[in-house]
């Protein structure tokens, strides 16, 4: 087994404060796509991310921005690859991540799994300004593709809502 040494976790901590650039609220930590890194030598480090999904636009900005964090705290070289498999899951967002969001109001996504198994399914969305489930779908699509518009029947307010993958 293959320990992480402190340096690593250094810049793991680094890598993994960038916030996302189509969510700014959450880090990639906090998103959960920070999948390794790892020292591959005194100067070189290599970061391996899995994108939201496959084409995500936003995956060459998150590159660029640890490249230029790593680079701003002294490490010289560094190589960002992007790793496919295992696929990105909403279920790979954190619990602070999640709460993030609902304060930021997006409706984070429903976990598809439990630490006992699969969680029990609903269909209702709860509103992040009223905690209301009585709410309406506007749009599959909102300012991103990984997020629909969706309306409490309750408050009448808009909000936005992670879609579960």
């Amino acid at each position: 087994m293959v320990t992480e040494t402190r340096l690593e976790a250094e810049v793991r901590r680094l890598a993994g404060s960038v916030p996302d650039p189509e969510l700014p609220v959450l880090t990639l930590e906090e998103l959960g796509v920070l999948r390794d890194v790892r020292m591959q030598g005194p100067d070189k480090v290599t970061v391996h991310l899995t994108p939201t999904y496959t084409g995500c636009p936003a995956i060459e900005t998150m590159s660029a921005d640890i490249e230029r964090v790593l680079h701003e705290h002294g490490v010289p070289e560094v190589s960002v690859v992007t790793v496919l498999a295992p696929a990105w899951s909403t279920d790979d967002i954190s619990d602070e991540g999640r709460r993030k969001l609902a304060e930021f109001g997006i409706a984070p996504p429903r976990p598809h799994r439990g630490p006992d198994g699969p969680v029990p399914v609903t269909l209702s969305v709860r509103c992040p300004h009223c905690g209301s489930t009585d709410t309406e779908l506007l749009s599959r699509f909102s300012s991103t593709a990984c997020k629909a518009l969706r309306r409490c029947v309750d408050c009448r307010e808009p909000f936005d809502h992670f879609k579960e993958l």
